[in-house]
């Protein structure tokens, strides 16, 4: 049986080293790839050892003056999105875990519902705009956001449910604390793995979104970096498709363009890649439990 043991463990280390391969392999050579010559590539191909180091797709990223603000911008619409979406998701997770509350099965199945059938992009449209005027403003990136998190709301929910002791918030109710009571200064303190959860992914989608700079902004000054590089990323295929029409070849070896592609990605991406280690343990701690049952 000992025998067995081993030899799954090891089998399981080798399956889970080999995973781990597929995963940063892309990663690493992406990079590669980004600080290589743009002869380089097209003349040997990609490769994780550069045969020049070459950083002019990153000088032309940042020769963008509003790439910078635009990092500002996602940056504050991350920050804030997120702990408003945590406050909001955990806030609806608890009110669907309180005994007794009328019309606890109504929300339950309006928040299923939102998880299987949505109402479309134009009348979400119409109703951010004409109803709360978020076009052109900053909350045009928070808002929709914040309150499309139904699977976040059920798995926050299990959470609840099966890891905080239903005795001690009936003892705490029953020495007269209110529920907002009992939720700020019971439950969050004894969530920090769903809160982790939910707070990364929430992050996660804020920083990935260019959708919302797309359908709601056409002032520069509000456009999200992952909308402004989606734009830069556009430009430059366009300009590689007719480079050699309208400049001739020689200005074209003088653009880089796959380098700039794989830049662009590397300068999207890595934020998000440097933080996860930190919210790991509390990701999969927080997921994996509040996935087990319902």
């Amino acid at each position: 049986m000992v025998k067995n043991d081993k030899g799954f463990q090891i089998l399981a280390h080798v399956v889970l080293i080999l995973m781990a391969v597929l995963v940063i392999f892309p990663i690493l050579l992406l990079f590669m790839a980004s600080i290589s010559a743009e002869s380089d590539i097209i003349k040997y191909g990609y490769s994780l050892v550069p045969k020049h180091i070459d950083l002019t797709s990153y000088k032309f990223i940042f020769s963008e003056g509003s790439v910078y603000h635009a990092y500002l911008i996602t940056i504050v619409v991350t920050l804030f999105g997120t702990v408003a979406g945590v406050i909001v998701t955990t806030m609806i997770s608890y009110t669907l875990t309180v005994p007794g509350l009328p019309g606890k099965q109504l929300l339950s199945f309006y928040v299923l519902f939102t998880m299987l059938f949505s109402g479309g992009l134009v009348p979400s449209y119409m109703s951010w705009c004409n109803l709360f005027h978020i076009k052109n403003t900053l909350w045009a990136l928070v808002f929709p956001f914040i309150f499309v998190s139904a699977f976040h709301i059920m798995i926050t929910r299990t959470y609840f449910k099966n890891n905080i002791p239903q005795e001690i918030l009936e003892s705490a109710r029953m020495d007269g604390l209110s529920e907002f009571g009992i939720f700020f200064r019971m439950v969050l303190p004894l969530s920090k793995p769903i809160i982790a959860t939910i707070g990364f992914m929430k992050a996660l989608m804020y920083w990935n979104d260019w959708k919302n700079s797309l359908y709601f902004v056409t002032d520069k000054q509000f456009v999200s970096i992952q909308a402004l590089l989606n734009n830069m990323l556009t430009n430059v295929q366009y300009l590689s498709q007719s480079m050699d029409a309208s400049l001739g070849a020689t200005d074209m070896v003088n653009i880089p363009t796959l380098g700039i592609r794989m830049a662009i990605a590397v300068v999207g991406m890595l934020p998000m890649v440097a933080l996860y280690p930190f919210f790991q343990k509390y990701y999969m701690e927080g997921l994996t439990v509040g996935a087990v049952k319902g």
